[in-house]
């Protein structure tokens, strides 16, 4: 008989997540220590080499909800990893300019300085990959392609695991300093370049205060794959050996995100709030970013929408040389733990 798994690592994006609400709230511990597991947060580790493992997924019987690029990213290097949802929140996706820039339409950036984001010290540079896809998909709307504008590069220093968190009622808070940290936002206000990308509460809000102008918002465009991006979907993925090993724990997870999203649709003020916390910023900006149907987008599942977007966006990823190779999602997705968990919710109902 196998033994029962002592600890689960855990951890989110701060971005909106049923396993973010499902730690807030308790449930994802109470479901497994029934199983006679505990849960520990990887993000708050000194350990940089465990809190690295949120982006190449090395530690053993963990689980990641959150951005697909660091999960594709780590199954392309070959870690033995699993998806067991996907969930798909939209959000605004903005390519911002000055008021003064000229700029008013995705036509008028053909030739103009594109600030992208370079974490060249980071194993996976996300923030690069999904500033590019919005502005690559911005384009194709027009028949332009990121050959037609001009990139500008802005370098960060280190890496996105320099400094562990600390948790603040149950949400992992950044305790490293954040100046420096929107280098194309300030090469933008500078005139250094003309367009950047951002997304999400911060992208609202930022937008918002410095009186930018938004050139198009392709998280609001009703195709989906032009909507795909490092957070649509999103991976709830567990590695291989969890599954193996502990496959009653991987189901318990998922358990606990799909109990979490379901309270979440009954209970939209509780669930801003849970998320305004889970996205440093406030209520009013979590509407204005995720929509005031917020609580309403919380669903992980594995419908053919987002397997086909995760596989175009695989595709993308390995043609901008941000994957060694590409691969069949498919392969990837395990869709064992959620036909358990429906499979025993059926019974139960009859």
């Amino acid at each position: 008989m196998t033994q029962p798994l002592d600890t689960l690592w855990y951890t989110r994006c701060p971005v909106p997540t049923g396993l973010g609400i499902a730690v807030q709230q308790g449930w994802l511990q109470d479901t497994l220590s029934v199983l006679g597991t505990q849960v520990q947060s990887l993000r708050e580790s000194t350990d940089k080499a465990v809190r690295e493992s949120h982006f190449d997924h090395t530690l053993r019987n963990s689980v990641r909800h959150g951005g697909n690029i660091p999960a594709i990213w780590a199954r392309a290097q070959g870690r033995e990893t699993r998806v067991i949802g996907l969930s798909w929140a939209d959000e605004v996706q903005l390519i911002l300019t000055r008021p003064d820039s000229g700029i008013k339409t995705v036509k008028d950036l053909k030739g103009r300085r594109f600030g992208l984001p370079d974490w060249s010290g980071a194993q996976i540079d996300f923030t690069r990959a999904q500033a590019l896809r919005g502005l690559e998909n911005a384009l194709l709307l027009e028949g332009l392609q990121v050959g037609d504008v001009q990139v500008i590069n802005f370098h960060y220093s280190g890496t996105f695991s320099d400094a562990p968190v600390s948790t603040v009622n149950g949400t992992p808070v950044s305790v490293q300093q954040v100046e420096g940290r929107n280098l194309e936002l300030v090469g933008l206000l500078r005139g250094e370049v003309d367009a950047i990308f951002l997304k999400g509460a911060s992208a609202a809000r930022l937008a918002h205060e410095f009186g930018l102008h938004t050139v198009i918002d392709t998280g609001a465009h009703p195709e989906p794959l032009i909507r795909s991006n490092n957070g649509t979907p999103r991976t709830l993925a567990v590695d291989l050996n969890l599954l193996d090993k502990h496959f009653d724990v991987a189901t318990g997870i998922l358990d606990a995100v799909r109990r979490a999203e379901q309270w979440a649709h009954t209970h939209p003020e509780e669930t801003r709030r849970y998320l305004a916390r889970e996205t440093n910023s406030s209520e009013y900006w979590v509407s204005a970013a995720y929509g005031n149907d917020a609580h309403l987008r919380l669903r992980t599942e594995l419908d053919e929408q987002a397997i086909a977007a995760l596989q175009d966006f695989t595709h993308f990823l390995h043609r901008w040389r941000f994957i060694p190779n590409t691969f069949d999602v498919r392969d990837w997705i395990d869709p064992r733990p959620l036909d358990a968990l429906l499979n025993t919710h059926t019974a139960l109902a009859g």
